[in-house]
């Protein structure tokens, strides 16, 4: 009778466990997005370096291109980005006098989400919000990297901008086409 009771009372917290993650996925899949995207475009030749930053953020010393990019960001500041591929531009020549067509050499990348909103006193501002470094494949047609966190966004948080970017803060590729 006591290993029934056992065996009832376990299947009983199985079962009550099953459906709180059940309800907590739920809430998540439910949740608004602010930005769901499936392109992003590698730093071209204008925006590399701190000659014309976007958002206050300058771009990598040179060129970069992306294979694949997909992502998404929740109204409650929950980001999830994959990359794939993202290196040196294989077609630049001062990538390819530098040996580094289709290499990634930094082994960690960061995002930066990027929102227009206003400051305490209503002036409209732009609020940079960065991630912990996340691992990357390095060498010839690496650069893959999956990037999850939870930032603290502003309200509102207009026109929302993923950045993928160096340790350090300079982006590599950016949401759009």
């Amino acid at each position: 009778m006591k290993r029934f009771i056992h065996i009832m009372l376990s299947a009983v917290l199985l079962f009550s466990s099953f459906a709180f993650v059940l309800q907590a996925s739920s809430v998540q899949a439910n949740e608004p997005l602010l930005l769901h995207f499936n392109t992003m475009t590698g730093v071209p030749k204008p925006y590399t370096g701190s000659a014309n930053p976007v958002r206050g953020i300058a771009g990598g010393g040179l060129p970069w291109v992306i294979g694949f990019a997909e992502g998404k960001l929740s109204a409650s500041g929950m980001l999830d980005v994959k990359v794939h591929g993202l290196v040196f531009d294989p077609n630049d020549p001062d990538v390819i006098a530098r040996g580094l067509a289709n290499m990634n050499t930094i082994p960690a990348f960061r995002a930066i989400v990027s929102c227009l909103s206003d400051d305490s006193s209503g002036n409209a501002t732009t609020i940079n919000l960065t991630t912990d470094p996340f691992p990357a494949t390095i060498g010839l047609g690496a650069g893959n990297a999956h990037i999850k966190a939870n930032l603290n966004l502003p309200k509102p948080c207009i026109a929302p901008i993923v950045f993928i970017t160096s340790p350090t803060g300079v982006w590599f590729a950016a949401t759009g086409n």
